[in-house]
């Protein structure tokens, strides 16, 4: 049974689903619909109104770390560790990525220079944090990756269309998060997690919220 991954090709949570299904090396299908004009079956499926969501079958998964969860339960490799502790460990730092997405939206919809100071403070911060995690590397469980891999490819996909136009440039004080930026830039299954559209899709789709950075990224 092939599954259906149901996506908007912005969001940041469909990334991680299509990542952990590359990674398992499993078919599916995708179709992405306009969040602003939601068809009438995507609203049956899904009682929040978001994607992702999965179809297997007659079954509707929604929430992505819920998608992933199942994929992890049904489909090798493994990409969860198997301890318990350990394995709540990365499921409190999926969240942590949760949050660090909602900061990224408080910094590129700030409205003016103060609010953009301020958001990029507290994004800063969360950076800082996330270094102290990190070991040595390449990923966060070093050399294995992991569904904490998978909900930060996202995060950090946004700064390459943010970076030249943002005047701040938060990874040049935290190695071990640059370093890993680019670990996971340079995988096959985050590449592919998005269309060689996305770029202009987030500059046009920041742009519109008429926020500090969209304007910066008007004229970049």
């Amino acid at each position: 049974m092939i599954p259906t991954l149901i996506s908007h090709p912005l969001c940041p949570y469909v990334q991680r689903a299509v990542i952990a299904l590359k990674e398992k090396h499993t078919s599916y299908e995708r179709i992405d619909i306009d969040l602003s004009n939601k068809p009438d079956w995507f609203k049956q499926i899904s009682p929040l109104g978001k994607t992702p969501v999965l179809r297997v079958g007659e079954h509707a998964i929604f929430e992505s770390a819920v998608i992933c969860e199942y994929l992890d339960d049904t489909v090798e490799p493994k990409l969860h560790p198997q301890d318990p502790l350990q394995r709540a460990q990365h499921r409190a730092w999926i969240e942590y990525a949760s949050a660090t997405l909602n900061a990224i939206w408080t910094f590129y919809t700030a409205p003016d220079e103060p609010a953009y100071a301020t958001a990029a403070s507290a994004l800063s911060e969360r950076f800082a944090t996330l270094e102290q995690a990190l070991g040595k590397g390449p990923y966060f469980d070093n050399e294995r990756f992991t569904l904490v891999d998978a909900a930060f490819a996202p995060v950090f996909r946004y700064f390459d269309v943010f970076d030249k136009a943002s005047g701040i440039d938060f990874f040049s004080a935290i190695p071990k998060l640059r370093a890993w930026r680019k670990a996971l830039a340079a995988r096959a299954s985050v590449r592919e997690a998005v269309g060689a559209e996305y770029p202009q899709l987030l500059r046009d789709f920041v742009i519109a919220r008429n926020g500090e950075l969209g304007r910066r990224l008007a004229v970049a």
